[in-house]
C-alpha cells in the first residue's frame, strides 16, 4: 500500500474515527485504525470498540492499493506534528510496518495485519432508501445537546444510559433521565418528502450521540441518513458513518413524570443565576455538591457550606411573589440545565421542598428539565 495525502485530510480522517478505538481492549487491534484503499483517489478509515464503529472517507492519491491497521494514538501524535505539506505513507513490502514521510521528517510505525481487524457487519436495509429517515443535522445536534446530558453514565449498561429518540413527521423528541433529573426537548425538523409519515422510536446509547456531535463538525451536508433494524443504528453522510448498537427494553414513561403545572413560579436571569451558583459552589461539600436555595419575595439566597472548610452565600434579584420556600439541589444538575438553554431567562416551577422542580426557557422553546431536590437536614 502507498498513498500521498494532504495533512488536513489525513488528520480529519483520524479525528473522526479515533474516539471509537478501545485503548484497553482484550484485542490490541481495537486500539488501531484500519486504513484501506477504495480506489485511486479514496481511502476508508475505520475504528471500533465492538459497541461503536466509526468510518471516515478521505481523499488521497493512491499509488498502490492495500490495507493495514495502525495505532490510533501514535498516528494522531505523528500527523499533528508534521508540516502542512503532502504526506507519503508507504507500507514496507511483506510487513505490517509503514514509512511516513513529510519533507525532511521520517517515521516508521509498526501496525497489525488488517486480517485481525473485526469484520464490520452490514445490514440489509443499509442500501434500502425506503428504510432510511433523512434528518437535518442542526436541530438533531441541538436536541442531542439539550436532552442527552441527563442520561446515566456510559459505564452503566442499563437503559438509563441511553437517550430515547422519537422521530415523527415534523417533530424530533428526545429525552433522557438518570433517575435524579430528566431533560426533554422537542424540535421541529424538516424531513424530505419521501420520509413523510414515517415514525420511529429508538433508545440510543448516550455515548453514540455525543460521538455523532463531534463527528458532525466534519460533515459537509445539511442532512444525514438514519438506518435502523432491531438492534443496530447507522447514521450516514457522504464522508462519514457511525454504526452503533441500539438499546432494547421499555424506557420509562418520562412524559408522565413532568408536572402539568407548578403552584409557585419564578423568573430568573440565567447568566446571573449561573454566576451566583458558580460563586457559591466554591464552598460546597465535594461529596454531596449541595447548594441551598431560599426563595423570598423577589429575592433568591444561595448558600453552601462544608463543616471543615467554611460557608458561602450570595443573593440575586428574581421575579417571585409566592410564599417563601427553602429547597436544595445538587448544583451541578442545575448548572447543566441552565447552560443548555438558549434564552436570557429561565422559568422555574416549584411546589414543595421535596417535589420535582421544573426548569424551562422563558420563551417559546419546547424544552424542559426536571430536577429532584435533595432533602435538607
Amino acid at each position: 500500500m502507498e498513498f500521498l495525502i494532504k495533512k488536513d485530510e489525513l488528520l480529519n480522517g483520524i479525528k473522526i474515527v479515533e474516539r471509537a478505538t478501545a485503548m484497553k481492549g482484550l484485542q490490541p487491534v481495537l486500539a488501531n485504525i484500519l486504513i484501506e484503499t477504495i480506489d485511486k483517489s479514496t481511502l476508508k478509515f475505520t475504528a471500533t470498540d465492538l459497541d461503536l464503529t466509526v468510518v471516515a472517507i478521505v481523499q488521497a492519491q493512491v499509488k498502490k492499493e492495500g490495507k493495514i491497521t495502525l495505532p490510533a494514538k501514535k498516528l494522531s501524535d505523528i500527523v499533528s506534528r508534521l508540516s502542512d505539506n503532502l504526506i507519503t505513507i508507504k507500507q514496507t513490502e511483506d510487513t505490517n510496518s509503514v514509512n511516513i514521510t513529510c519533507k525532511s521528517a521520517k517515521f516508521d510505525i509498526i501496525g497489525i495485519s488488517a486480517s485481525e481487524f473485526p469484520e464490520i457487519t452490514k445490514f440489509e436495509d443499509e442500501e434500502n432508501e425506503e428504510n432510511s429517515i433523512e434528518i437535518e443535522i442542526k436541530p438533531f445536534n441541538k436536541a442531542i445537546r439539550q436532552a442527552g446530558f441527563a442520561a446515566a453514565g456510559y459505564e452503566s449498561n442499563n437503559l438509563l444510559s441511553g437517550v430515547v429518540c422519537d422521530i415523527s413527521e415534523n417533530t424530533l423528541e428526545m429525552a433522557s433521565t438518570d433517575g435524579n433529573r430528566l431533560a426533554r426537548v422537542r424540535e421541529k425538523i424538516e424531513q424530505k418528502a419521501e420520509n413523510k409519515g414515517k415514525t420511529s422510536q429508538l433508545i440510543i446509547p448516550s455515548r453514540t450521540l455525543q460521538e455523532f456531535i463531534k463527528m458532525s463538525s466534519f460533515i459537509e451536508e445539511d442532512f444525514v441518513k438514519i438506518f435502523t433494524d432491531k438492534t443496530k443504528l447507522i447514521i450516514k453522510s457522504s464522508n462519514a458513518m457511525l454504526i452503533s448498537r441500539l438499546m432494547e427494553g421499555q424506557y420509562p414513561k418520562y412524559n408522565q413524570l413532568i408536572p402539568q403545572d407548578s403552584p409557585k413560579e419564578v423568573i430568573v436571569n440565567i447568566s446571573q443565576l449561573v454566576s451566583s451558583l458558580e460563586r457559591v459552589a466554591v464552598m460546597v461539600n465535594e461529596r454531596t455538591s449541595i447548594v441551598k436555595f431560599e426563595f423570598k419575595e423577589n429575592k433568591l439566597i444561595l448558600t453552601a457550606d462544608t463543616p471543615d472548610s467554611g460557608a458561602s452565600e450570595d443573593e440575586i434579584d428574581i421575579d417571585y411573589t409566592a410564599e417563601e420556600l427553602k429547597i436544595a439541589f445538587n448544583y451541578k444538575y442545575v448548572l447543566e440545565s441552565l447552560k443548555n438553554m438558549e434564552t436570557a431567562e429561565v422559568k422555574i416551577g416549584l411546589n414543595t421542598s421535596l417535589s420535582a422542580t421544573v426548569l424551562k426557557p422563558n420563551n417559546e422553546e419546547d424544552y424542559i428539565c426536571l430536577i429532584m431536590p435533595v432533602q435538607i437536614r
